[in-house]
């Protein structure tokens, strides 16, 4: 082995390789859509080269040897079946191609065979009727701006927005981003980000990485009835096997972290492979750079993902996986200049912060008579949260101004304030069967089991250092040992009623031990679909969504006596959500489609406050970085979305691409008083205009692009200047409730990639210009003590940003 990498990179010096000698292997295995069965003499052929096929051997295994480095079109054929074609397939030097293909049954094989092309983005899940589309890993490194995230790549999207540089929340249609569903090969994870807060999906850095993803879905509305607990959104995971013919390995260094993944065979008769990777942070170099990241403290993170493959007879796979995260970071006020910036965390204490996240699984799956495919998963997974504040006393003149030694505050004591652990442990069984009776008819049904364990536990005090120094009393606000039990069954039916008429009809139930509110009997999804010809397509669907509160809002409580707590929530049962959305797709020539979506979202039971005059509603939480303390919620808030999407999107041909996509949408909220009020993320329009270009060179090819992204403001009021004085913290007038708007979010990305082939080798260079124009965005308002007295300041979010990174696979 060291003698092959050795030659590799000697060979990464030579400069006598030639453009001929640069090919790479394309293969993979070819299977029914629905029953997942091989299609054992389906035929492929690269249509970019001459006389260049192939034919799926008995277990549906294909392969294309020698195919030049570039971009390749692959088109699979089987009699019976829809041709499908494969655009822009990126074929490197350093890495082979292992391209799984599934081709859907013709309704009649004496009917015109239709063309079913990937590039359309159309989603891999059988049962999407609409807003739903498939995620590119090829596109996230495309993307300017997406870091290689998910996340972000996802905030370019119609319907979705992406306005906080600190963080990867995704806002759907106005909703909160705590109503998105990850789900990793059919489990629900718990937040796959690193820093992660307690009720949140989103956070400052992914746990997520790409390079081990397969191409997954992301659903926007009225999502397939196997999707429960969620009113949002869906980001489904797939993971990718690793290759079971040749060792190949990756090694990347650059500013967001350095990363190693090495694949290859474990037995190659039998196909069983292996893929791991490892990602340690490098943030630490932003710090020696002088380059802006919000906060002069360095966080730290590392993760890491194995997966092992082992084929069975009969196509039948058993496969285990596992991967997470930990991160720590200490924010130290006491350490910081007066000039110093701090967007993550509070300005008046020391924060030491640490998370872990981790999932582990076993999946088998087995198609059964070419009519039935069973998947089933075990999984167990962990989410914690660990934080120590401690109050940083100031020195203070006579007239209670801090006093200032040069560039820093002078510090009289620190003073802990507040000591919290939140622990949730799952183990989760997942069970699905895909049963296609004909051409025409599939039905999908299963079962999404969770055993949860929530324990927490929180202790503060309120330090209030004026106009003579007082500290509170400890007071204990959750502690909680938990276990209940969440179960999701599903039914959901699929017809082509013609070559133009598709009907999906289904639906979905959801039980939660938590508590007996926590019961939804019946949930119905339905979805129609009208094809006429001549790439049109026009679509509805509707369904009813429901969603349990984060577990830490239940254990939430008071008046501590022998270590049990009275929790204010314990009864707080789902909060529900109708889905209607009609949509038009057409296909612009060779290379172009467009798409229109409207939707109206009607929400209800909706936790919000007993106090008649509050305005407060669980639809504004799940973003930033603190937690909510409400007092006692019932489930009888309201709210409606609505709005329409337009994207315009050139599929990469000629050497470039384009995605533009515009966002028109209203949500509004009615809390306890009655008022209806704008969301937080209610911006009222989002705008993404998205452009690679890509010039080639004979051995190399340079990749430019750039974004630009345009979003309302947040909203917010006016603050109760007496109360935050209080505090310490920024209190706002509850009557006023967002009645102000920031200002409209802006920012322009661009990326530069050079890649570099050799012989079985492949760097790339590639940097990624996060805001080059240093436009500066308002985050938030913060309390920030200054010596005129005055403590109301705005944060602003990140200015420049160069993410940079090399890599190189062999």
């Amino acid at each position: 082995m060291l003698k092959r990498i050795v030659f590799l990179l000697l060979t990464a010096l030579s400069l006598q390789v030639t453009a001929q000698d640069l090919t790479q292997t394309i293969r993979g295995v070819i299977k029914d859509k629905e029953a997942k069965f091989a299609l054992k003499g389906a035929t492929g052929a690269i249509t970019t080269l001459d006389n260049k096929g192939a034919v799926a051997d008995e277990n549906g295994n294909y392969i294309f040897e020698n195919v030049p480095v570039g971009r390749h079109t692959l088109k699979f054929s089987y009699i019976g079946y829809e041709d499908v074609v494969l655009n822009n397939i990126v074929v490197d030097a350093g890495k082979e191609v292992i391209l799984d293909v599934e081709m859907q049954e013709s309704l009649s094989e004496l009917m015109e065979v239709v063309v079913k092309a990937r590039r359309n983005g159309a989603a891999k899940n059988e049962m999407a009727m609409i807003s739903a589309r498939q995620f590119s890993v090829e596109e996230a490194d495309r993307y300017a701006g997406s870091r290689g995230e998910p996340a972000r790549m996802a905030s370019n999207f119609a319907g979705v927005q992406g306005a906080d540089d600190s963080r990867n929340d995704i806002v759907i249609r106005g909703n909160s981003p705590s109503g998105v569903l990850w789900r990793v090969e059919g489990v629900t994870i718990p937040n796959p980000n690193h820093f992660a807060i307690p009720g949140t999906s989103g956070g400052p850095v992914s746990i997520i990485n790409n390079k081990y993803l397969a191409n997954s879905d992301f659903f926007t509305g009225a999502f397939p009835p196997e999707f429960g607990n969620g009113t949002a959104g869906v980001f489904d995971l797939k993971l990718r096997n690793g290759n079971n013919q040749n060792h190949e390995f990756m090694v990347q260094f650059g500013f967001l972290g350095t990363e190693a993944m090495a694949e290859g065979p474990l037995n190659k008769e039998k196909g069983s492979s292996y893929l791991a990777t490892y990602r340690y942070a490098n943030l630490w170099m932003f710090d020696k750079l002088g380059v802006d990241i919000g906060t002069a403290a360095v966080p730290k993170y590392q993760d890491s993902f194995l997966r092992f493959n082992f084929p069975q007879k009969d196509g039948a796979e058993f496969s285990l996986w596992a991967f997470g995260g930990n991160s720590t970071i200490d924010i130290l006020i006491s350490d910081q200049t007066i000039e110093d910036r701090n967007i993550f965390g509070s300005n008046d204490r020391d924060q030491y912060y640490s998370t872990r996240m981790g999932v582990a699984g076993l999946t088998y799956s087995k198609p059964i008579k070419k009519k039935t495919f069973l998947k089933a998963t075990l999984a167990a997974s962990t989410n914690l949260q660990d934080a120590n504040h401690d109050y940083v006393l100031l020195n203070s003149d006579a007239e209670g101004n801090p006093i200032v030694e040069g560039d820093r505050y002078s510090i009289n004591r620190l003073i802990p304030l507040l000591d919290y652990v939140f622990d949730e442990t799952k183990l989760t069984g997942v069970v699905s069967v895909n049963q296609k009776f004909s051409a025409r008819s599939t039905l999908k049904f299963g079962i999404n089991a969770e055993l949860v364990n929530f324990e927490s536990y929180d202790s503060a005090r309120v330090v209030t250092p004026l106009p003579e120094l007082n500290i509170t009393p400890w007071d204990t606000r959750w502690l909680s040992n938990k276990n209940y039990l969440q179960l999701q069954p599903y039914l959901q039916w699929k017809y082509f009623l013609n070559e133009k008429w598709t009907m999906s009809l289904g639906a979905t139930s959801f039980y939660s031990s938590i508590n007996e509110n926590s019961v939804s009997a019946i949930e119905p999804r339905a979805g129609l679909t009208y094809e006429p010809g001549n790439g049109n397509k026009i679509s509805f669907a509707t369904g009813l969504h429901s969603q349990m509160q984060s577990p830490y809002t239940y254990f939430y409580g008071n008046n501590i006596s022998e270590n049990n707590l009275n929790y204010l929530n314990p009864d707080m049962g789902l909060t529900k959500s109708w889905h209607f959305v009609a949509g038009y797709n057409r296909l612009v020539g060779k290379n172009m489609r467009l798409l229109f979506e409207t939707y109206y979202q009607k929400l209800f039971n909706i936790p919000i406050e007993v106090d008649p005059t509050s305005s407060f509603s669980m639809v504004n939480s799940g973003a930033g970085f603190s937690r909510i303390f409400p007092n006692r919620l019932v489930n009888e808030g309201t709210g409606r979305n609505y709005g329409a999407e337009l994207t315009l999107e050139k599929f990469f041909s000629d050497g470039f691409y384009f995605l533009t996509t515009a966002s028109l949408f209203d949500a509004k909220y009615t809390g306890a008083d009655g008022v209806l009020r704008n969301t937080d993320f209610n911006g009222k329009y989002a705008f993404n205009a998205l452009f690679a270009k890509e010039i080639k060179f004979k051995r190399s090819a340079l990749s430019l692009g750039a974004k630009f992204t345009a979003v309302g403001g947040r909203w917010y009021g006016p603050v109760d200047e007496t109360a935050s004085a209080a505090a310490q913290e920024i209190v706002y007038e509850d009557e006023g409730r967002n009645t102000l708007q920031f200002a409209p979010y802006r920012r322009l990305d661009a990326k530069i990639d050079y890649k570099i082939n050799r012989r079985g080798l492949t760097h790339t260079i590639a940097i990624d210009l996060v805001n080059p124009l240093g436009i500066q965005n308002i985050l938030s308002l913060s309390y920030a003590p200054q010596p005129d007295g005055t403590f109301i300041k705005q944060e602003y979010q990140l200015g420049f940003l160069p993410v940079f990174f090399y890599r190189v696979n062999f």
